[in-house]
C-alpha cells in the first residue's frame, strides 16, 4: 500500500502521543507527519523531539497531509475546521475530539467529506493503546482498511457504536489515570514497607501490565483470576477483605459515572 503522509490539526498531549506511537513503530505506509498548532515555538520543540515535521498553519498541514487527525479541544473545532472545509476533497478526516460523533460532523462539513471518529488513549505512545473507531463514517472501505491497519500499530482497535462511544472512551480514556493513581498508592505502599521507590514502582508497574495481559491471553474472568490468588485464610484476602470494606469497586464504578454525568 502506498505511503500517506499524517497531518495533525493541533499538537497537544494526544496528538504527540499518537505520532510518537507512528514514529517508533516505524508503521508501515505511513509516511511524513506533519502538524500545526498555536504556539509556534512549543510546537517546533515537540515536533522536533518526536521526528515530525512543524507547519504554520492548517492549510500548510492540509496541502501536504493524505489524512489529517483533527486534535483540538471539542469548542475549537468549528474554529479550526472553517479555513479548510471546503477543502477536503480527497482527504480523510479522522476527530479524537470526544462528544463529537459522526452525526455533528455531518451537520458542519461539507457534503462528501470522507471524516471518522475516534477515540485513543496516551499508551498510543508504546503501541500499547486503546483506539476506538465510531461505527458509523463515510470512509470507502479501501480508507476504512488502511485507517484500521494503520491504528492498529498504536494498539488494539475497537469498532463501537455512535451509543456506547462515550462508556467506551470513558473507561479506556479515562483509565490510564486512575490505573496510575493504583499504580502510585501501591509504589507508596511499597515504600512506607521499606521498598526503594524506583523498584516499587516497577514491581507495582509490570504486575499491573501482566496482569492485564493474563486476561487478554486468557480471557479467564477478573473474580476468577482474583480467587486464583486468594488462599482460604491467607495474606491477599485479606488485603481483598479490607478493599471492600473501603468500598473499592463500587468507588470505581462511581469515578466512571461521574464522568458520564450530563454537564451543566
Amino acid at each position: 500500500m502506498a505511503e500517506k503522509n499524517i497531518g495533525f490539526l493541533g499538537f497537544g498531549n494526544m496528538a504527540q502521543a499518537m505520532a510518537q506511537g507512528f514514529l517508533q513503530k516505524d508503521t508501515p505506509a505511513c509516511g511524513e507527519i506533519r502538524a500545526c498548532a498555536k504556539r509556534w515555538e512549543k510546537l517546533q520543540a515537540s515536533t522536533e523531539r518526536l521526528g515530525a515535521i512543524p507547519c504554520r498553519d492548517s492549510l500548510e498541514v492540509l496541502e501536504q497531509s493524505d489524512i489529517l487527525i483533527l486534535a483540538v479541544k471539542p469548542y475549537l473545532i468549528e474554529e479550526v475546521l472553517a479555513p479548510i472545509k471546503d477543502k477536503l476533497e480527497g482527504k480523510v478526516l479522522l476527530s479524537v475530539a470526544a462528544g463529537w460523533p459522526f452525526s455533528r460532523f455531518e451537520e458542519i462539513l461539507p457534503p462528501g467529506v470522507h471524516h471518522l471518529s475516534i477515540m485513543p488513549n496516551t499508551p498510543v505512545a508504546i503501541g500499547e493503546g486503546v483506539v476506538l473507531l465510531e461505527e458509523e463514517h463515510s470512509l470507502s472501505q479501501e480508507e476504512h482498511t488502511y485507517i484500521t491497519e494503520l491504528l492498529a500499530s498504536l494498539g488494539t482497535v475497537e469498532t463501537v457504536a455512535a451509543a456506547q462511544m462515550d462508556i467506551a472512551g470513558t473507561l479506556s480514556g479515562c483509565g490510564p489515570a486512575y490505573a496510575a493513581m493504583f499504580l502510585e498508592a501501591l509504589g507508596d505502599a511499597g515504600v512506607l514497607h521499606g521498598l526503594p521507590r524506583e523498584l516499587s514502582y516497577r514491581l507495582a508497574a509490570q504486575m499491573l501490565a501482566g496482569t492485564g495481559k493474563l486476561h487478554l491471553a486468557t480471557g479467564q474472568h477478573p473474580g476468577a483470576m482474583k480467587d486464583a490468588v486468594c488462599s482460604p485464610g491467607g495474606t491477599t484476602i485479606k488485603g481483598v477483605a479490607q478493599l471492600e470494606r473501603r468500598g473499592f469497586r463500587g468507588t470505581v464504578t462511581d469515578a466512571i459515572t461521574a464522568v458520564l454525568q450530563p454537564k451543566g
